[in-house]
């Protein structure tokens, strides 16, 4: 498999994996727009040169949309493989792929988001810590920074303090969210309908900058929702799944 990089030149051309192809589509718009101002501060895109899901997506961590600190680092935002391409080593040649190109680019070392089991839309982390990652830092209720330093003595990420209390969160839903991932685009304002259709406090706050993820109350950005103070799920909600938490709150 030949392995492709976006750039500004073939961004519109290419089909960025997660989404659908059709560029005209809400998803693959949002997607873009953002992938075309962070590819700026030199995030990468590398995709294997299919139509499916098989691609790495990593940024230098001080551009990364995350509430992080780990000055020198490379953060990758996603590595997916699935469906017909998993089993055949395209995780593996996409990860090698990111740390030829950090470390010849004088980086520490990388950095992802896991957690202790895997879940969705989180990277795997039986399969990471096989490549060698470590834990750097926890957050509640699940979430683990795990890191792989290139050389020793490299210092360790960690989360910053907005992640670990929502003491002045508004009541009612709370949902987080950036245009990251193509699915919120879709989805967010689905449960804002249903939220308003059951009569119930919901807050949608569209992350814009990365000032402001960078200091967001959840280590997931892309998407998070809170109910009265208290985190519920990083995984983007399909109606089913926001209907059976809308009816365990009475709602």
């Amino acid at each position: 498999m030949e392995l492709v990089k976006l750039t500004g030149d073939n961004l519109e051309q290419e089909h960025i994996c997660c989404a659908i192809s059709n560029n005209k589509d809400i998803q693959v718009m949002s997607k873009k727009r953002w992938l075309k101002e962070r590819l700026e501060e030199g995030l990468v895109f590398l995709k294997g040169d299919v139509r499916g899901k098989c691609f790495i997506e990593y940024i230098p961590a001080e551009y990364a949309w995350a509430p992080i600190d780990a000055e020198g680092y490379m953060y990758i935002n996603c590595l997916w493989v699935s469906g017909r391409f998993k089993g055949h080593g395209y995780a593996n040649l996409l990860l090698e792929a990111c740390v030829e190109d950090s470390k010849a680019k004088g980086k520490k070392g990388l950095m992802l988001l896991s957690s202790q089991k895997k879940r969705g839309f989180l990277s795997d982390p039986q399969y990471m810590r096989y490549k060698g990652f470590k834990t750097a830092d926890t957050a509640d209720p699940y979430f683990e920074l795990l890191y792989l330093p290139f050389e020793e003595g490299a210092g360790r990420p960690q989360f910053r303090s907005t992640v670990r209390g929502h003491k002045n969160m508004p009541k009612g839903f709370v949902l987080y969210y950036t245009n990251q991932c193509p699915f919120t685009a879709k989805y967010v304002p689905v449960l804002e309908d249903m939220a308003k259709a059951r009569n119930a406090v919901f807050q949608a706050v569209h992350i814009q900058t990365r000032e402001d993820a960078q200091n967001a109350p959840s280590p997931f950005t892309t998407f998070s929702l809170f109910c009265d103070g208290q985190f519920v799920t990083h995984e983007i909600l399909s109606e089913k799944r926001f209907e059976k938490i809308l009816v365990s709150k009475g709602l």
